[in-house]
């Protein structure tokens, strides 16, 4: 989702990232108040003026956007809801949640914080902007009366009840309430957020094409992105739905292919590399796990030395990254893998190798009780038919 971010610090306990494109939208968003929204309302003021209004305006959202997507984290804290950080990037923000909510009054109240933020910054800002004149120098009152408005706007926007958009969550919430199915009242919701997006990519096209370049392309990218958000989401829900409360050690293979630690390198290529086609070999010595030997691992090894060096010389003591116990629920073991891109994890227990899990293997296990209960008639599409990793 993001192309590169960095991390600017820590803010109540949750890490504040900010995305490279974020300093496009700051650009996107400063050129036309500078130029067009306050000149206009304000007249006579020194064109370097206008230009720090603008700036101020678009750090001033962010600020708003970010403290919106406290609000969200910060309930989620209440519900345990684990957070992995709050990113500002080209389109807003987003407070990073690795796990559903547990019942529909948490996902109402976490939905929901979000936006009673935005309210609470709009009403203050745009009452400063518009009665503070009297106090306030005329370009801060500006930016507080364009601040206020910016919010508001941005409040009716969020609150359309179309998945992932806070409206579609709230909406999910009281439909999960109902029904009692997150499944059913995810599928609801996305697809009516899967058709606004829709809506929006075909809107941007009619403006483009009437001229409106800017205002179409930027409705054709939001459409996009919440279109493709809005089924990724449903598709996490089938995912979850599948392997929550099944143990790796169902899924892992307990005959496994292990490097012992007096094997040189050139024979770790030939024998093991190649012959089996992995990138990663766990390291043992009598069961006992000493770590794992990479490909990369062995591109640091010169090629005239591949004949002398061995791979206990080489081997790296294991991580969380490439390990995981053996009682741990598959769910957890997919997010490991997704967020440090593995394909295989080391199924460790008491420091001694118990098996291998791989991603393909849970892969075809989702894909096959997805399929058994598409049969059923409970789900209508396959949430893996058109992605080959998660």
């Amino acid at each position: 989702m993001f192309t590169r971010r960095f991390k600017l610090f820590d803010l109540l306990g949750f890490p504040i990232f900010i995305d490279l494109s974020w300093f496009v939208i700051v650009l996107l968003i400063t050129w036309p108040l500078a130029t067009n929204l306050f000149p206009f309302f304000y007249e006579g003021i020194p064109t370097s003026t206008y230009w720090w209004m603008g700036l101020a305006g678009a750090i001033g959202l962010f600020i708003s956007i970010l403290a919106h997507e406290l609000g969200h984290a910060l309930v989620a804290r209440r519900f345990d809801m684990p957070m992995r950080g709050i990113t500002l990037f080209i389109f807003g923000g987003v407070a990073e949640m690795t796990k559903e909510p547990p019942s529909p009054k948490a996902e109402f109240l976490v939905a929901i914080a979000g936006p009673i933020v935005s309210v609470v910054i709009a009403i203050v800002c745009f009452l400063a902007g518009t009665y503070g004149k009297a106090v306030l120098a005329v370009p801060v009152a500006g930016v507080l009366w364009y601040l206020g408005a910016i919010n508001g706007v941005l409040i009716g926007f969020n609150m359309i009840p179309a998945f992932p958009l806070d409206g579609g969550r709230v909406l999910r919430s009281i439909l999960w309430q109902v029904k009692g199915s997150l499944r059913w009242a995810t599928r609801i919701t996305s697809t009516i957020g899967s058709g606004f997006g829709l809506f929006l990519i075909l809107l941007g096209v009619i403006s483009f094409i009437g001229g409106n370049f800017v205002g179409g392309m930027w409705q054709f990218l939001i459409g996009m992105l919440l279109r493709g958000a809005a089924q990724m989401s449903y598709q996490q829900v089938l995912i979850r739905h599948a392997l929550e409360g099944e143990p790796v050690e169902r899924f892992m293979h307990r005959n496994v292919v292990t490097v012992p630690p007096t094997t040189t390198v050139h024979q770790l290529v030939e024998d093991y590399i190649y012959q089996f086609h992995h990138k990663m070999f766990p390291v043992t010595d009598e069961g006992l796990l000493l770590g794992c030997v990479t490909t990369r691992d062995v591109q640091l090894v010169p090629r005239d030395e591949w004949d002398q060096r061995t791979v206990g010389e080489i081997v790296k003591p294991c991580v969380e990254e490439n390990t995981i116990l053996r009682g741990i629920d598959a769910m957890q073991a997919l997010s490991t893998m997704s967020r440090n891109g593995a394909s295989r994890l080391m199924v460790v227990e008491n420091s001694h190798l118990e098996g291998i899990l791989s991603l393909k293997d849970l892969l075809k296990f989702i894909s096959l009780k997805v399929e058994l209960e598409e049969g059923n008639g409970e789900i209508r599409k396959n949430p893996l038919a058109r992605q080959d990793e998660v």
